[in-house]
């Protein structure tokens, strides 16, 4: 089973930025299909991205699109989420999340909770007005 281990959240200002980490160990990375969702209080965890195994593909939520960039490091076991441009309703504990083993890029849906194995323990995120 792979363990993941997020870092980098914080308090920031309205259009300040923030580097979310998520290290993983355990298991072999190769092969995963990486993502980070969030959770604002009071609501339903959500999508916000996600990367394929050699990290030439993603997929954001519109409302991250264009402000967010998740990235990879396989030799370091580690993806990463640069937030820009941050927002107040960005405010949210961050997590990262390992899909289930056998899903091919294109063909599921990165937003769906079931599909994810394995969640770390979440970061939390504040941006001040």
């Amino acid at each position: 089973q792979v363990q993941l281990v997020e870092s980098g959240g914080g308090l920031v200002q309205a259009g300040g930025s923030l580097r979310l980490s998520c290290a993983a160990s355990g298991r072999t990375f190769s092969g995963l299909l990486m993502g980070w969702f969030r959770q604002a209080p009071g609501k339903e965890r959500e999508f916000v991205a996600t990367i394929s195994w050699g990290g030439g593909n993603t997929v954001y939520a519109d409302s991250v699109k264009g402000r967010f960039t998740i990235s990879r490091d396989n030799g370091k076991n580690t993806v990463y989420l640069q937030m820009n441009s941050l927002k107040p309703e960005d405010t949210a504990v961050y997590y990262c999340a390992v899909y289930r083993r056998g899903l091919v890029w294109g063909h599921y849906d990165p937003s769906s909770r079931s599909l994810v194995e394995v969640w770390g323990q979440g970061t939390l995120v504040t941006v001040s007005s």
